[in-house]
């Protein structure tokens, strides 16, 4: 993991604005959803459909060719090397 970045479930909590939730129950806070799996619910707020895991949080995040964890911490504003 790059320098300065936090795990998964604290990232979506992150970008939710919650804290202490599950990493589905965080991305439905996050996409403005209730009840979707992680993917769904991330390609929701993607506005894509399908994508995979590492896509949908490179959209996300407006970046390419990252992780899903570094995607997302680089749209939480969370230093990446």
């Amino acid at each position: 993991m790059a320098s300065g970045t936090v795990g998964w479930i604290a990232v979506l909590n992150q970008l939710a604005g919650t804290s202490h939730l599950g990493e589905v129950a965080a991305a439905n806070v996050y996409a403005g959803t209730t009840n979707l799996g992680l993917l769904a619910a991330l390609n929701h707020k993607a506005a894509t459909t399908d994508l995979g895991l590492n896509e949908v949080c490179n959209v996300i995040a407006g970046t390419t060719n990252l992780s899903a964890l570094d995607a997302l911490n680089r749209k939480a504003g969370n230093t990446t090397s």
